[in-house]
Parts: structure tokens; C-alpha cells; sequence
């Protein structure tokens, strides 16, 4: 069967999605701020979910329409085939959102669509109530200028959630921006990695995934796996595919830091939970202690910043440590994210390479790109 489906993702991170998505043989059919729509099929549902690691969710595009009235929202609606994928026990919730639409009120355009569908079902099953006691399919209706989209969650919890962060700190970065990073940065395997303000460890686990060429959702489930129009078998295909794919044999030097210690023991938990404990090296350590495990790496860090966790003082503090670092190494590169528009100079003395506007959560950040010199 012939779908559309949108990728979906935090701002800034459009171009990373793209490419996941054209590296697993799918069609790009366009990109806009926050999503990037392409063609697949039953199999790519699954594929996208056990692979995308930039990305936060998979939506099923169902239609696209304009109203500028509620029953026109109603019809719309009803006339599409939902009985093709919704089955008569299945659990479907309705959420929305509404910008620059007549039809402004989200929870009457929520309220509608469900009604809308439920009439759909009532009509095609010949039944009255719906127990909704089996899988999950949640809509959403997008109102942007009139135009209505609905689609469906084919993932469930965010593509963050990769499982493996049982064991937490402070102001964390999430998974699938700490991938994207490491996928800017163009790292290969066969150079030096170090965060030295590792925090639970994400950036070094993302790094040792791609190095390892683990997928990152082979230790969770998806929304989309008891839909009864995507056959059980493709899934195990997938997941099979997937182990078979794993680098284990692969040879990463991968080091994380952190001044904590209770962060350095949960970024070795999880580490371990990822599978990728073997190839990384946590240390409890000041970044004013860092020392060069070799020629020609790389650091990928996200330091504390103001409006998240730490005192300014603290975090020139580092800078003046990054400083010292590069100024005694400089071959080697610098990929930083921070809400602090005066790093560039405080840690480099010039300007980034690159730069990129990003967003942590709400926070808008910059990742400056520092490339070291070539020898």
C-alpha cells in the first residue's frame, strides 16, 4: 500500500531527517520547518521508526482538505476510510491544533473529528458503542490557514525515548538532538570522541550507536505494532534485519566527562543498557583537567548554560578551560551547543566555522562548528 508519511522534528534539524529518511531508500516528497513528508509503505512505517534517530515521531498522512466551516469539517472527515485501519476495538484518541484558522477552537475541531469518525465506524460495523479495548491509533487535526491535515501517530512515545536512559540527571539533552549533533559534527569511527561535560552520557551512547550502527529503536515498541493492516511479520523482518546490521566488532574511542559523580554512574548505567558500555570511557573529571587521547579528535559537548543549570562564573570557568585545550591542540575540532551568543569568542577567540540555530526543548541554542587545523 502506497503512504504518505512526515518524519517530524525539533526546528533546525530538517536537513539531518532528510537524510535518514533518503539513506533508508525512501522519496522525499518535501520539506518545511518542523517535518519532512515522504512516500513508503507498510514496511516503511516500521523501518522509519527502528531507524530514524533525529527525527521525534512518524505520522500516516489520512487526507488533506480545506474548511471554513465545522460541517465541512464533519463530512470531510467521515468520508474517509477509517474502517481500513481503525478495527471495531480499536482505542483512538483525537488532539489538534489550529493557527491562522477560522476554525480556531482546538477542542471543538478535536470533538468534531471524533465524532466525525466515530459515525464512520458506526456506520461500516453496524454497531451503536465501540469497547475500544484494543490497539491505539492516535489523530491529529493540523489547522494551518484553513487547510486541514490529519494524520496518525504511528510511533506512540516520542523516537527519544530509545529505552536505555533508566538513569537520569539534571537538564538532559534528548536523545535524538544528541544524535543529530554527532551526525553534524561528520564524525567517523575512526577518530577520537570526547564530551566533557557528559552529564548522563547521551552524546558519547548516540556516537557509539551510529559508530556501532545500532538502530535506536530496537529496545522499545511502537504505537503502529498491533495495527492489524501492518503484518506481525514485517516487524521481526525488521528487528532481524536490524541485530544482523550491528558493527559489534567495531572499534570506537569514545570518552565521556563530567565533574559529577552521580552523572558519570548513570551514564555508565546507561551505556550499558544501550549495549555500547564496551566502547566508552567515563571518568569523573573537571574539564580543566582535559587532556588529548590522541591526534585529531573531536568534542561534541553540551556545557551548562544560564537559563538550564549552573552559575555564569562556573561556565566561564569551562570556557577558559576550552580555551587552554584547543590553544595546546589545535588539530583538533570543537562542535558546541549553547544559548550563549558571546562562546565563539570566549572559548575560540573567532568565529565558528558554522553555525546553526537549534532548540533544546524551548530553549533557542546556536551549535557552533570549530574545525581544527589539518596536519
Amino acid at each position: 500500500m502506497k503512504l504518505e508519511l512526515t518524519a517530524t522534528a525539533t526546528f533546525g534539524l530538517e536537513a539531518v531527517v532528510r537524510r535518514e529518511i533518503e539513506a533508508l531508500g525512501y522519496q522525499i516528497i518535501k520539506t518545511e520547518d518542523g517535518k519532512v513528508s515522504y512516500t513508503g509503505d507498510e514496511r516503511a512505517i516500521v523501518r522509519s521508526n527502528l531507524w530514524l534517530r533525529s527525527a521525534d515521531r512518524v505520522l500516516m498522512k489520512m487526507a488533506e482538505f480545506k474548511a471554513l466551516e465545522f460541517e465541512e469539517l464533519f463530512q470531510q472527515t467521515k468520508g474517509i476510510a477509517w474502517e481500513q485501519l481503525i478495527p471495531i476495538d480499536g482505542k483512538f484518541t483525537v488532539n489538534g491544533s489550529s493557527v491562522k484558522s477560522k476554525l480556531h477552537s482546538v477542542p471543538a475541531c478535536q470533538s468534531i473529528v471524533k465524532k466525525a469518525i466515530v459515525e464512520r465506524m458506526k456506520e461500516f460495523y453496524g454497531i451503536e458503542t465501540f469497547q475500544e479495548t484494543g490497539a491505539e491509533y492516535t489523530v491529529k487535526v493540523t489547522l494551518l490557514k484553513d487547510n486541514v491535515t490529519l494524520t496518525v501517530d504511528t510511533s506512540g512515545a516520542g523516537l527519544h525515548k530509545r529505552g536505555y536512559r533508566t538513569a537520569d540527571v539534571a537538564a538532559p539533552i534528548k536523545e535524538t538532538l544528541a544524535a543529530a549533533l554527532v551526525q553534524l559534527s561528520f564524525w567517523k569511527e575512526d577518530r577520537i570522541l570526547t564530551d566533557p561535560c557528559c552529564g548522563s552520557g547521551t552524546i558519547p551512547i548516540e556516537a557509539a550507536m551510529i559508530g556501532r550502527n545500532i538502530a535506536p529503536g530496537l529496545n522499545r515498541s511502537f504505537a503502529s505494532e498491533g495495527w492489524e493492516f501492518i503484518p506481525e511479520n514485517l516487524w521481526k523482518e525488521e528487528r532481524r534485519e536490524a541485530f544482523a546490521a550491528i558493527k559489534y566488532d567495531r572499534e570506537l574511542e569514545i570518552y565521556g566527562y563530567d565533574i559529577s559523580g552521580k552523572a558519570i554512574a548513570a551514564a555508565r548505567q546507561n551505556a550499558e543498557d544501550a549495549g555500547v558500555d564496551d566502547c566508552i570511557t567515563f571518568r569523573k573529571a573537571d574539564v580543566k583537567s582535559l587532556k588529548p587521547a590522541g591526534n585529531r579528535g573531536i568534542i561534541i559537548t553540551n556545557p551548562p548554560y544560564g537559563e538550564r543549570i549552573g552559575e555564569t562564573e562556573e561556565i566561564r570557568k569551562i570556557y577558559q578551560a576550552l580555551n587552554r585545550f584547543f590553544t595546546e591542540n589545535p588539530d583538533w575540532s570543537l562542535f558546541l551547543i549553547t544559548t550563549d551568543k558571546g562562546a565563539e569568542q570566549l572559548i575560540m577567540g573567532r568565529e565558528a566555522n558554522r553555525r546553526r540555530k537549534l532548540y533544546n526543548g524551548r530553549l533557542e541554542v546556536c551549535y557552533y562548528q570549530f574545525h581544527g587545523e589539518k596536519k
